[in-house]
């Protein structure tokens, strides 16, 4: 095989990836079409606090460029069910969307009446939508799990296995972003034989120093991966080295995945370079 040309496994798995940016960081991008292919799932996360009028706009810019808008839907954010059934129809109306990214949320004390992502799901208001993706944590939730089990995890997602069941959209989970294939493939493993089989979109840190990484990571709970960025010397000159995602994500590509269909990319080390990186490693 010509040195240039990516491994054919990891380029299948990164066939038809999704990408994760905030209103702030797609600001900061003068043109998606530059960097990522057209019809691309753009998800849209909603940190507490953001005027919902910023998350419309960036789905509404990313609509008319030809992505694929999935704005995120944080229960313990969302107030009620009518902001929710106001928050759906103004993105369908205004954007056109059709995808989303239902989950808990990660502040402590819910907002309202909603603490998971179950709660909107059960409402019903989101019947007409193509795609539904739910969370999902490798390396457990200390949200739902502060015990350090995966007790409260597993069971969130049976329900959403009977959720998926009775309903007409296409249901996925996407997972907490992860350094080392060995967690992620134990727990797909786990929770294909409990039944679940929703596809998985596994959730990868694109490229970006060492010191950046490992500071998202211990805000965002990652446990056992984060020795793989751990075990380099640790002095001031490795935190500005660059990390990558290939080598775990080439290993999860070259062997049974269990469920896991596709890859979502966390740009933590910025946009562009994590589109660059994707499109060099894809088919």
């Amino acid at each position: 095989m010509p040195r240039d040309l990516p491994p054919p496994a990891l380029a299948a798995l990164l066939d038809g990836f999704s990408i994760e940016v905030t209103p702030r960081s797609a600001a900061t991008v003068a043109d998606f079409r530059a960097l990522l292919p057209q019809g691309t799932r753009v998800c849209i996360a909603h940190i507490d606090g953001t005027p919902i009028a910023d998350m419309l706009a960036t789905a509404s810019r990313l609509r008319r460029d030809g992505f694929e808008p999935m704005p995120h839907f944080p229960a313990r954010s969302i107030p009620d069910r009518t902001t929710l059934a106001d928050w759906l129809a103004r993105y369908r109306d205004q954007a056109g969307v059709r995808q989303a990214l239902v989950l808990g949320g990660g502040i402590a004390r819910p907002r309202g009446d909603f603490h998971a992502a179950m709660q909107l799901l059960e409402t019903g208001l989101f019947d007409g939508f193509t795609d539904l993706h739910v969370a999902g944590h490798p390396e457990g939730s200390r949200d739902l799990d502060p015990d350090g089990s995966d007790r409260a995890a597993m069971a969130a997602l049976r329900l959403k296995q009977d959720f998926a069941n009775r309903s007409d959209a296409r249901m996925a989970i996407v997972t907490q972003f992860c350094f080392d294939a060995a967690p992620v493939l134990d727990w797909a493993a786990r929770i294909a034989a409990a039944g679940i089989d929703l596809p998985i979109r596994l959730g990868a840190a694109g490229p970006g120093r060492l010191g950046t990484l490992m500071r998202y990571a211990l805000a965002c709970g990652i446990g056992p991966s984060l020795q793989v960025l751990k075990r380099r010397p640790y002095d001031l000159r490795r935190l500005v080295q660059r990390h990558e995602p290939t080598a775990m994500l080439h290993t999860i590509a070259s062997q049974p995945r269990h469920g896991i269909a596709g890859v979502h990319l966390f740009p933590l080390g910025g946009i562009a370079a994590t589109c660059a990186w994707a499109a060099r490693h894809r088919a």
